[in-house]
């Protein structure tokens, strides 16, 4: 029943959000005004309970870790895999680290275009198979 109720709603964020994803600044400015809202609204109604800002502090290290979203949200994902990756800060590459990044996304835009040359040739042969079977 839950999912009936809340299926116009995913199917309108769908709507607005394709739409919104075309102008980013746009989208960008909404989003911003929806996140201060929200977090206006959770300082108001703590204040409105008398929660003071250790009970806040504790309660929200509690749920951001059983939630999972503690270290994702202030440091964020990309940091971590780069870190695991070893990988170099972009302030930390030097010259030669920049050349062959930029090199090796050369080379796998190229691996690209040949994929899409040898698709939309098995797409001509395909229809001139077809073609000759009818």
């Amino acid at each position: 029943m839950f999912k009936k109720l809340l299926k116009p709603f995913d199917k309108l964020e769908d709507i607005i959000r394709h739409r919104l994803s075309k102008t980013p600044i746009l989208y960008a400015l909404i989003g911003g005004i929806g996140v201060v809202l929200f977090w206006r609204g959770v300082w108001h109604l703590a204040d409105d309970f008398n929660i003071s800002s250790l009970e806040s502090f504790i309660a929200s290290i509690i749920i951001l870790l059983t939630t999972g979203t503690f270290v994702s949200f202030f440091i964020g994902e990309q940091i971590l895999i780069s870190g695991l990756k070893e990988e170099k800060r972009i302030d930390q590459k030097t010259e030669e680290d920049i050349k062959y990044e930029s090199k090796r996304l050369s080379e796998l835009r190229e691996e690209i275009d040949n994929i899409k040359r040898s698709t939309d040739e098995i797409k001509k042969d395909i229809a001139f198979i077809k073609e000759k079977l009818q």
